[in-house]
């Protein structure tokens, strides 16, 4: 079994050289990291063939196979995704917030990196070179461990990061793969509190319990997304359905997907045949309350995907062409809805009514709230923070997309001229 103590103090130890490294030497050491990445090519794209083999012998479904599967293309891409990552600016050393006593001292925050990261993920290898560079460039050691499904892939990448890195002068230790899938190793991860600073895990809702009630280090989690739109009663209707399809229909699978739309009972009649029958063009399963489904027949939508909603419709995450639909009264009714059923990760409304807006964004408690836009906006390159490493639904220390500058905490600087406290 891998000594976790000794990868622990490798990465600690990483993680001091890391703070001295400049800038343009980070982005150096990325740009090793996507030519060896395409260098390496075949020998990653064989590894990530076994994974593939053994996952369709072990039965395992065809969209977690395509999570799973790199390609030529894919690799090419999460190369490009890494120069993408050298071109955003370095929040390492970043001062803000300064100001100057009245007994003459200066102060300011200094953006500084947490230290070691460690991020526990399931079936997707593209994480492995994702949370690996945004690491790097906010000055981050990183222990990385994926899902047993993709032991072979994520062994290679772990050999091809650690090349790069040291091929480009930087410590190798600075980003570890734990390629074993024995789990104890991922409890014994969640207790390195002498090494490890953080732990972001990336996956499904048991993977995030599990990481909680294990951890003894700080666990930031997220990306668990029961999302809403609730459509007001003062909605602009011409740009109802394209939002509702965009958020539901662009990528089902993702955690800023539509899930639960909730209808204001004064336009319910004309919005909900619209919508249903631009959702049903591209095979949505619709399950309805008893009062949309009316509407929807007494408007003549007879389909199979139209079916009653089961009670535990409404707060499930369903990463797939399912979307629950409830039509409520008031806003207020919507936002006792959202309240028991939410998340915390991406709420809309859609409405001209300004004061509508305004309540609802105040009432909220979700990571991103949204006015007259779709869900999927909830996304660190849409809201123009370049990459990110995971969206965080908690409330400390972040909340919302988690790019380069989330990734850092800060120091206090005081600066006297022999000050003594008198």
């Amino acid at each position: 079994m891998l000594d976790m103590e000794q990868i622990g103090l490798q990465a600690r130890t990483a993680s001091r050289v890391l703070i001295q490294v400049s800038m343009d030497q980070k982005n150096r050491a990325l740009d090793t990291i996507a030519d060896v990445l395409l260098a390496y090519t075949d020998a990653i794209l064989q590894a990530n063939e076994k994974d593939i083999e053994e996952g369709r012998v072990a039965g395992l479904s065809d969209a977690l196979l395509d999570r799973m599967l790199l390609t030529k293309s894919r690799l090419a891409h999460i190369a490009e995704d890494v120069r993408n990552v050298m071109q955003l600016p370095d929040p390492t050393g970043e001062v803000y917030d300064a100001t100057i006593l009245p007994n003459g001292l200066h102060m300011h925050k200094r953006r500084t990196p947490f230290g070691v990261i460690g991020v526990v993920y399931e079936a997707r290898p593209n994480v492995t070179v994702d949370v690996a560079t945004l690491c790097l460039k906010s000055g981050n050691a990183a222990i990385l461990r994926g899902g047993k499904e993709i032991k072979h892939s994520c062994a290679i990448l772990g050999t091809v990061l650690q090349e790069a890195l040291q091929s480009a002068g930087v410590p190798s230790h600075a980003i570890q793969v734990i390629d074993d899938p024995d789990r104890a190793l991922v409890e014994k991860l969640l207790r390195l509190d002498t090494y490890v600073d953080v732990i972001i895990p990336r996956g499904g809702a048991g993977l995030h319990q599990f990481c909680r009630e294990h951890a003894t280090i700080p666990v930031i989690t997220g990306g668990i997304g029961v999302c809403h739109i609730y459509v007001d009663q003062a909605a602009d209707l011409n740009m109802v359905v394209p939002i509702v399809h965009n958020a539901k229909v662009q990528r089902p699978s993702v955690c800023n997907a539509l899930d639960t739309l909730l209808v204001h009972r004064a336009v319910a009649a004309t919005t909900l045949p619209a919508v249903a029958e631009e959702l049903l063009i591209s095979d949505v399963e619709l399950r309805g309350d008893e009062e949309s489904l009316a509407l929807l027949q007494a408007a003549g939508i007879h389909n199979k995907h139209v079916v009653p909603a089961q009670a535990d419709d409404f707060g499930t995450e369903f990463l797939a062409l399912v979307l629950s639909i409830r039509v409520v009264d008031s806003l207020e009714m919507a936002l006792e809805h959202i309240a028991q059923y939410s998340t915390g990760h991406s709420e809309a409304i859609l409405t001209k009514d300004r004061e509508s807006a305004e309540m609802f964004v105040r009432s909220v408690d979700s990571s991103v709230v949204l006015v007259n836009a779709s869900t999927r906006f909830n996304d660190g390159a849409q809201m123009g923070m370049g990459a990110e490493i995971a969206i965080s639904t908690q409330k400390l220390h972040v909340r919302g997309p988690m790019a380069l500058r989330e990734l850092t905490t800060y120091k206090w600087v005081i600066e006297g001229n022999g000050h003594v406290r008198p």
